[in-house]
């Protein structure tokens, strides 16, 4: 899925390149967004506990087939024919209903993975009223998510519009640096529009240049040989 998601984006970049230099856009990682809302932390933990109590009821019944195979290996030279069968049948029907229980809880689009998408629609709704926000108040015409299945071979940090859908969901982070955070100086202004900075320039994260100069270096000189008369 990641592949096929980045070639669709290589390919739309490629098919439609110079539209796209004159277009606004950013990107955020929804994944480090989500983390910091309460809403999806619950979502997780409600989950957490349904796995946990189906997980139980899961080892139960493991516990009660062990318990039906050893008794049947223990007994199983003083049964008649029918009654092995019977037993059989039990011991059969026993994994069955495991196997099923477990297929239907833990399986693909069982009960957790629907139940999961339940809890945490409301917090993902609610990241995405956000970033429609954002991207009108900004003027953007495209959003990236990083942490999506499109791969980002390379990101600058000035089109990183996590930290103000943050500020939108009343959640900015307070530290800075971070993985998924934006700078607190990058918030003053639109990343879209803040040109880099030239090297040693002044900046208020760095009010001296500190930048050393170079020493200069002696070029070698050739020695002229002279000529004999």
């Amino acid at each position: 899925m990641k592949k096929l998601g980045c070639f669709l984006l290589m390919s739309f970049f490629f098919l439609f390149g110079k539209e796209v230099n004159a277009q606004r856009f950013g990107y955020i990682d929804s994944g480090f967004i989500l983390q910091k809302m309460p809403a999806y932390a619950n979502a997780q933990a409600e989950v957490e506990k349904l796995s946990q109590a189906w997980q139980k009821d899961i080892e139960g019944m493991r516990v009660e087939l062990e318990k039906l195979q050893k008794s049947y290996q223990a007994e199983e030279i003083l049964l008649t024919p029918d009654m092995k069968v019977k037993r059989q049948e039990e011991l059969s029907r026993k994994e069955t209903e495991l196997r099923e229980f477990q297929r239907k809880m833990f399986g693909f689009e069982g009960s957790l993975f629907k139940r999961r998408q339940e809890l945490i629609r409301p917090a993902q709704d609610q990241l995405f009223e956000a970033v429609e926000k954002i991207v009108r108040q900004r003027g953007l015409n495209f959003m990236f998510d990083k942490s999506g299945d499109v791969v980002m071979l390379y990101t600058d940090p000035r089109h990183d519009y996590t930290e103000f859908v943050l500020e939108e969901l009343g959640l900015a982070s307070k530290e800075q640096n971070t993985a998924g955070a934006r700078p607190a100086d990058a918030l003053k202004d639109d990343p879209a529009d803040v040109p880099p900075l030239p090297e040693g320039a002044v900046t208020p994260a760095n009010p001296t240049n500190t930048t050393k100069k170079a020493a200069p270096t002696r070029k070698a000189t050739t020695p002229v040989k002279k000529k004999n008369n």
